[in-house]
């Protein structure tokens, strides 16, 4: 007791500065933790209150009688959900369309960033750089209505061109054999060059003694790239291929409202749609809550799948 009886105080001193040191930096920084008072609210108000809805997917939920007027019925939207044959399409289309972004539109934002890093002209840079930012404060009505007026099939211009060269006019909108590289296309178009911008401010914050360097080793503007520019921006990749998988089974839900039909459900139709159709279309809120809360569920799963992967494998994670 004499020997551990000295720890046990220092031990107590240590934790009292600690605590001292700690609100003397609250005390100090008192109008920087303010600043934060308008951000939590936020969150509180508009992300977290709205949860208490979830419990809307365990009820047979009435929207005259509200929450406490409607029948509890357990995991019953659930099992409804997991034995719909419409539901389980509208889950691989929604796969396939996130694969399809992830897989083909992922690397082009990187390699607009290489490029443009290659760029030694100025004021060629910020022109190109304008032009493939610009569509991405476009709206997705403004866009559709773009993309349909070039894809007509009486008088657009690519069925125009097909025509020209002895092929027939497409339907890209009513054909469920294009609609999914319609979708895939627009997105790209649109938020390529915007995505570019991470990509851009990784590689600026990479040494510039590294490509001196380099250079003087006899390295080329290739070599460089492959073996500075890109090894140097692998962080920031991972770190958007990792929040990426957290969106997996959002395949652009105010991207198809915008462009799809009833004719496209077969292959344009996703969980963000569908959820619309049932609940504000069909009144059937606890379904659609099933559905958002599954679509949710996968999400969370995904990003620590995808987080833990990278640690094991790469060394490198988000935490």
């Amino acid at each position: 007791m004499e020997i551990t009886a000295p720890a046990d105080n220092l031990q107590q001193v240590a934790s009292t500065k600690v605590k001292k040191n700690r609100w003397k930096l609250f005390r100090s920084n008192f109008d920087m933790y303010l600043l934060l008072v308008p951000g939590l609210l936020f969150l509180l108000l508009f992300k977290y209150t709205p949860m208490y809805g979830i419990i809307i997917a365990f009820m047979d939920y009435n929207i005259f009688d509200g929450i406490a007027g409607s029948d509890w019925v357990g995991l019953a939207q659930f099992s409804k959900l997991i034995h719909s044959d419409e539901f389980m399409q509208v889950f691989i289309n929604t796969l396939l369309i996130s694969l399809y972004k992830l897989v083909l539109l992922f690397p082009v934002p990187i390699i607009i960033a290489l490029l443009l890093n290659e760029v030694r002209r100025a004021w060629f840079k910020r022109t190109v750089q304008t032009v493939i930012f610009l569509p991405h404060f476009l709206s997705w009505v403004i866009i559709s209505g773009l993309f349909i007026t070039i894809l007509s099939p009486s008088g657009g211009l690519v069925n125009n061109l097909i025509v020209f060269f002895g092929g027939k006019p497409i339907s890209f909108f009513l054909d469920n054999n294009f609609f999914r590289s319609v979708v895939v296309f627009t997105a790209g178009w649109k938020e390529s060059g915007w995505n570019a911008i991470i990509f851009i401010a990784a590689i600026a914050g990479i040494e510039q003694e590294q490509y001196e360097a380099a250079s003087i080793d006899g390295a080329g503007r290739l070599r460089q790239m492959l073996y500075i520019t890109l090894p140097g921006i692998v962080p920031t990749i991972i770190l958007i291929l990792i929040l990426r998988l957290g969106y997996l089974l959002d395949a652009g839900t105010e991207q198809i409202l915008t462009m799809y039909n009833s004719v496209v459900y077969e292959s344009g139709d996703v969980i963000g749609t569908y959820v619309y159709r049932m609940g504000l279309g069909q009144q059937d809120y606890s379904f659609s809550t099933a559905v958002g809360l599954f679509n949710s569920l996968i999400g969370f799963i995904l990003i620590i799948a995808g987080n833990e992967i990278s640690k094991k494998l790469v060394k490198r994670s988000i935490w």
